[in-house]
């Protein structure tokens, strides 16, 4: 009966004694992870958030330009449309030139394009009349003989 009791109080403080090996373990170790994980995740927060602020500046450093160009434009027309009131000869050469700069103001590049009002499917065949041999007939593209 001593035997049996061996037999079995041994491998049961051997797992008592690896559970607490492991408790010790897994509250010790863990922390090292985790606080690299956290700092990994930090850093990949603090890159993502340099990112956005970069995005942020570019498009308002794009918007800013893109104002001063338009302005720009507006100052170029105004000049050359004074240029021509000023420096044109006659009233005909005048009226030509005003024209041609105002040209450009007709066509406004935000007008959206109308659809037609029938679309028709692309075909994935050639058309044939009724009395001609189609592409996937047996004898299509091969002349008689007779």
């Amino acid at each position: 009966m001593e035997q049996t009791l061996t037999a079995w109080l041994l491998p049961a403080l051997t797992l008592l004694a690896g559970i607490a090996i492991g408790f010790l373990v897994a509250r010790l170790l863990p922390h090292a992870a985790p606080n690299r994980t956290q700092r990994q995740l930090d850093d990949l927060q603090e890159r993502f958030d340099t990112y956005q602020s970069e995005v942020v500046t570019h498009f308002n450093t794009t918007a800013g330009l893109v104002k001063k160009l338009t302005q720009s434009y507006q100052d170029v027309q105004e000049h050359l449309s004074d240029g021509a009131n000023r420096l044109a000869l006659d009233e005909l050469t005048r009226q030509r030139l005003l024209a041609a700069l105002h040209a450009d103001e007709a066509y406004s590049p935000r007008e959206r394009l109308t659809p037609p009002a029938s679309v028709e499917v692309p075909k994935d065949y050639a058309p044939k009349s009724a009395d001609t041999a189609g592409t996937l007939a047996e004898g299509y593209g091969l002349k008689n003989r007779h």
